[in-house]
């Protein structure tokens, strides 16, 4: 649970710079490639995220720019990375007049159940990364190219001259 704005503003900065890298990866050809009938198309997944980060902004009672639709996502690219650059620098915008780190144990309203908005914080980011690792799995299925977050991909070790890691 966060208990400070400015500790959630730069993790959100860090995790959403690595959020772009992973949709600017994207291929149009790749966003309605069907990987199994049981597992989300990478366009879904990746709308989702991008659709989810002013949803659930939203929910907690923050207006920031997000989409106006959630069922369709866009046929390009560039209008993921575009949406979810806008949306999450409408968030860092917006979060520091709305929530005070005064008032992060308050509880509010969240999908039916009271969440402190220091949770509300804390989840969006996992929600954001839980995402994020299913759809770099989607990438590799597709031949995307990946790169590393927390660790170096399987193509950062091999630049490295390193074996990757298995």
């Amino acid at each position: 649970m966060y208990r400070l704005i400015t500790d959630f503003l730069a993790d959100f900065k860090y995790e959403s710079e690595n959020t772009i890298k992973l949709l600017e990866n994207l291929t149009n050809e790749s966003l309605n490639k069907p990987q199994h009938e049981n597992i989300r198309t990478i366009g879904f997944s990746a709308w989702h995220i991008v659709f989810s980060l002013g949803e659930m902004m939203k929910t907690a009672g923050i207006e920031i720019a997000m989409p106006a639709q959630h069922e369709d996502h866009p046929k390009n690219t560039k209008e993921f990375v575009d949406w979810y650059k806008k949306s999450s620098q409408s968030l860092i915008t917006e979060l520091p007049k709305h929530w005070h780190d005064e008032n992060l144990d308050e509880k509010i309203n969240m999908y039916g159940e009271q969440w402190k908005k220091g949770i509300v914080l804390s989840v969006i980011l996992m929600h954001q990364c839980h995402h994020r690792g299913q759809l770099t799995i989607l990438m590799r299925l597709a031949g995307l190219k990946i790169h590393g977050i927390y660790g170096p991909a399987k193509e950062e070790w091999q630049a490295m001259n390193l074996p990757p890691m298995k």
